[in-house]
């Protein structure tokens, strides 16, 4: 059976993907996408490249992902799915990265720094 794999990587997550010629199936961690993310707004995430080339019920998708949390895994997911698109079929990319999908995400967490409680976050000022 012929395969398209490509990693995907957000913030911490990353995300094996192989897409397949199929029915639309989608596994994460031998679950459901549905079950393993809990969140509808996270399943959109992940559908936003097939949707937007219009092979989300000819494809199926399985996915190991690591990392992060869900958000991130999420973003991984997209991030690997987009690429595995581009391998299935090159027409594809200008699409793909007219919307962005293509980008890795460069945002990542702050480093706490010295004498704060937090990246940012300043301890209690207390004039007198």
């Amino acid at each position: 059976m012929q395969y398209f794999d490509a990693v995907g990587r957000r913030k911490n997550a990353v995300a094996r993907v192989r897409i397949t010629p199929g029915t639309g199936k989608r596994i994460a961690n031998n679950r459901t996408i549905k079950n393993y993310l809990n969140r509808e707004t996270l399943e959109m995430v992940v559908e936003q490249p097939l949707k937007l080339v219009g092979l989300s019920d000819k494809l199926d998708v399985k996915v190991n992902v690591v990392g992060g949390g869900l958000a991130g895994q999420a973003g991984a997911i997209r991030h690997g799915i987009a690429r595995a698109l581009c391998i299935y079929d090159p027409e594809l990319r200008p699409a793909l990265k007219k919307e962005g999908f293509l980008t890795r995400d460069p945002r990542m967490v702050e480093r706490k720094k010295p004498g704060r409680p937090k990246a940012r976050k300043k301890f209690q000022f207390s004039k007198r």
